[in-house]
């Protein structure tokens, strides 16, 4: 029964390395695929700029997509080599056996049958041990061909090249950028405007109840002709003082609060204007000492607001 054991081992080795070719064949595909899909995110966010919700499933599909391909491609080849996971049985390779030799077909299947079969006989015995010398001259190996690998190559080999061509070009942020706000996808990130926003004031402050005139202006490759300024869900229009420069009294500002202006669709980033309490007279009380000659007694008068007395009077 040597033989017969020499044939087991032949298609142990067999599947061992058809799984280790299905794994190859993996390696490329998870590289390809999940280094095209990561391209396609990157671009998508790139382009659209999209918002925190929106780019927030934009990355976890990307997470799921790449688990996908890694247990689609390389973890399950992985578990059925170690026998972590079913693979494929003695009938099934040797049907893979049987495509790639057409004369061990019937023989290996015959072979399997027989040694399965638990009525074994001495006449058995000696069929199967015949089967098995028939079929250990042949390599059951040469079925796998881990050469065929070569035409999924490319699949691998061009998004690499891809993210070469963007490094020696210079073009690196383009990936960068996208990738730092696919990252940070809770993040708001605004699109670079073709202009920018800078105050005129020298800091954003005012004492309580005191009008303050913010002043802003734009620079860039634009200057809008119009801007808003946003306070307290509140729009209005801003004076325009020059070309690219805007101004809007804030009257009698009570508390602390935040606003934004915005121009031709491009929002500024939110300003805070710090209102000072300033200290105020709620009451006041007054003892009156009258001059002698009016004969007067002592008078306390209280109130919020102006008292008329004699001259003389302390």
């Amino acid at each position: 029964m040597e033989s017969s054991s020499v044939i087991y081992r032949k298609l142990e080795a067999f599947i061992k390395k058809y799984y280790t070719n299905e794994l190859i064949r993996g390696i490329l595909f998870f590289i390809g695929l999940g280094l095209l899909y990561f391209l396609f995110t990157l671009f998508v966010e790139y382009f659209l700029w999209l918002k925190p919700i929106a780019r927030t499933v934009l990355f976890w599909t990307f997470v799921f997509v790449e688990f996908f391909l890694l247990f689609r491609f390389i973890l399950f080849p992985l578990f059925r080599l170690f026998k972590l996971q079913r693979g494929i049985d003695y009938k099934e390779a040797s049907a893979i056996i049987g495509n790639h030799f057409s004369e061990v077909s019937d023989k290996l299947t015959n072979f399997l049958q027989l040694s399965e079969d638990e009525n074994q006989s001495e006449l058995l015995a000696a069929s199967i041990e015949q089967k098995a010398n028939a079929l250990q001259p042949i390599p059951f190996g040469n079925a796998v061909n881990f050469k065929a690998n070569k035409k999924f190559l490319p699949l691998a080999i061009l998004p690499i090249l891809f993210f070469a061509f963007f490094y020696l070009s210079g073009n690196s942020t383009i990936i960068s950028q996208s990738l730092n706000r696919v990252v940070h996808f809770k993040q708001q990130f605004f699109p670079p405007a073709p202009f920018e926003f800078i105050v005129l004031n020298d800091k954003l402050q005012t004492e309580q109840n005191k009008d303050f005139v913010f002043r802003i202006k734009t620079e860039g490759k634009i200057i809008p002709e119009t801007a808003m300024i946003f306070i307290n869900n509140e729009s209005y229009f801003m004076e325009t003082t020059k070309a690219g420069e805007f101004q809007f009294k804030i009257a009698n500002p009570t508390e602390t609060f935040s606003f934004h202006v915005e121009a031709n669709a491009v929002s500024s980033k939110d300003f805070q204007l710090n209102v000072v309490t300033v200290p105020s007279i709620a009451n006041f009380e007054m003892l009156l000492s009258f001059p002698s000659y009016l004969k007067k007694k002592q008078e306390i008068i209280k109130g919020t607001g102006n008292a008329i007395v004699p001259e003389g009077t302390m």
